[in-house]
């Protein structure tokens, strides 16, 4: 157990310094944070319209009937669409934010330690199972929402791959130790 807690602890930072790198320094997910010169026009026009809230535009209101989501669909194809993630006010309180990601990092890393320490422990196998978790993490959310809502997903990809690959490293070389 104590193995496992200190390849979680040190495999959660690993993960964790690589996400706080790939969204700063290394600016990789600018792609998916587009800038408008007409954002303020745009934040005040949504604030006298919305209430905090997830917005798919255009979509019927609850309770439509199956024809009339059918007939917004049709009348859609090839018109603009938007989805829209709206709120009253900016939080700001990063400290905790950074927190709960790392506390979430160390966790997840807990996770797939106990799914490996009941398995043969060799350095590739370690590797290649932490590139097969990171690539099956990102396929069922990224790349799922990618397939409906249209995003660049790629640098999530590179997450993926690239922190899972880093922790790989760690955790077959650590767990494997006699």
């Amino acid at each position: 157990m104590k193995k496992n807690i200190i390849a979680s602890v040190v495999g959660g930072l690993i993960l964790f310094l690589w996400q706080f790198l790939s969204w700063t320094i290394l600016d990789m997910h600018r792609p998916m944070q587009n800038y408008t010169p007409k954002q303020q026009e745009i934040l005040d026009f949504l604030g006298r319209n919305l209430e905090d809230g997830n917005y798919y535009l255009p979509t019927t209101p609850k309770g439509a009937t199956m024809e009339e989501n059918e007939k917004l669909m049709n009348e859609s194809i090839g018109k603009p669409w938007a989805e829209i993630r709206y709120h009253k006010a900016m939080n700001t309180n990063m400290p905790l934010n950074m927190i709960r990601g790392f506390l979430i990092d160390i966790f997840v890393v807990f996770l797939f330690c106990s799914y490996l320490l009941k398995g043969s422990l060799t350095f590739k196998n370690t590797l290649i199972s932490a590139l097969v978790f990171g690539l099956i993490s990102y396929l069922i959310t990224d790349y799922t929402n990618q397939i409906w809502f249209e995003t660049n997903t790629i640098p999530n990809l590179i997450d993926a791959i690239v922190g899972w690959a880093i922790v790989g490293s760690w955790l077959g070389w650590w767990l494997e130790k006699k």
